[in-house]
């Protein structure tokens, strides 16, 4: 049997240990290389991410984190240490959502993990970096809005991002972002049935306040 190493402590009276974030994202390419860039610029934050198996099944996804979550104290990968915060990165589709998708939330909701949603797809995020958002959105509207802005080199093809001239070099257009996705959230009591919607903001939101919490 293998020896399992005990997850580090930190020394009484030192800063507190900063929280661990496991984050599921469906696409390979852009919330890929969003939450990578987001991690990069968050530094010593550790936060784990993985694409799930099967793109854009959201029940899958789900699976994929919780399994995930229930052998993170049984695996060299994660320092034999729990996750504090478990995320899925989820697209509403449209104009036809994933037949899976309310059985993906009951799940999540079950299990303790966190669904952060976009209606259409996680490049309404992207746009509301860059514009106001207020018209229905198909998710091949929203992809292609952000191929014509080009400020970020995001092409539909190959889904590619540059973090740092989406956000700015001082982040500032994150903070836009934030209050757009807020300002939807607020015009509708349909949640995530409205479109366009976004809680993205949250879980990025939430990693920001772990970071200065650990500094």
């Amino acid at each position: 049997m293998g020896h399992r190493t005990k997850p580090l402590r930190r020394a009484s009276g030192s800063r507190a240990e900063q929280s661990r974030f496991l984050i599921y994202c469906e696409g390979e390419c852009t919330e890929d290389q969003y939450f990578k860039g987001l991690r990069q610029e968050l530094r010593s934050l550790p936060v784990t991410i993985n694409i799930g198996p099967d793109h854009g099944e959201p029940l899958s996804l789900v699976r994929s984190a919780i399994k995930h979550k229930e052998r993170a104290e049984r695996s060299a990968a994660d320092r034999y240490t729990p996750y504090d915060e478990v995320w899925c990165v989820v697209d509403i589709e449209a104009p036809v959502r994933h037949p899976s998708l309310d059985e993906a939330i009951k799940l999540a909701r079950r299990s303790g993990v966190h669904l952060a949603l976009s209606n259409p797809c996680f490049e309404l995020w992207l746009l509301l970096h860059i514009k106001d958002v207020s018209a229905y959105q198909t998710s091949a509207a929203a992809q292609k809005a952000m191929e014509d802005d080009g400020a970020c080199g995001y092409a539909v093809q190959r889904k590619h991002l540059d973090y740092i001239k989406l956000v700015g070099p001082d982040g500032a257009r994150h903070g836009m972002a934030k209050e757009r996705a807020r300002k939807l959230r607020a015009s509708t009591d349909r949640g995530h049935r409205a479109n366009p919607w976004t809680d993205v903001d949250i879980l990025v939101e939430l990693l920001h306040k772990a970071r200065s919490r650990g500094r």
